[in-house]
């Protein structure tokens, strides 16, 4: 599937347990189908949105259709306002001290996210 930078596209670990376990949530609140789901693996679909490999493989990214770019938990917000069910929270990451704390949290489940999951066999 060509990369369509007329949606919003989220780019996950495919091959992380924990991650298609989160991209599945994220699919279920999607009941409007707002999002396109890539797994960095798909270099074809991921190479025009000129994002590095090593920085795909760090974070998941959420690129919206003017070009911007949100990785990690900084995307979080993001995807919580394109979701209608679920938007009240994306204000929630303005309090002070929330969006630095979901950064670290972010940070440790990333670095520990193969680990976390056992089991999952990539799809």
């Amino acid at each position: 599937m060509p990369a369509d930078r007329k949606t919003p596209t989220l780019i996950y670990d495919g091959e992380c347990g924990f991650c298609r376990q989160a991209v599945e949530l994220i699919r279920r609140w999607d009941r409007e189908q707002v999002l396109r789901f890539v797994p960095f693996q798909d270099g074809a679909a991921v190479a025009r949105f000129g994002i590095g490999l090593p920085a795909l493989a760090a974070a998941m990214h959420l690129v919206l259709p003017d070009g911007r770019v949100y990785a990690g938990a900084d995307a979080a917000p993001e995807v919580l306002r394109l979701m209608p069910g679920k938007r009240w929270l994306a204000p929630l990451f303005r309090v002070p001290g929330v969006l630095p704390l979901a950064r670290r949290v972010y940070a440790w489940i990333a670095a520990r996210r193969h680990c976390l999951v056992r089991g999952a066999p990539p799809r």
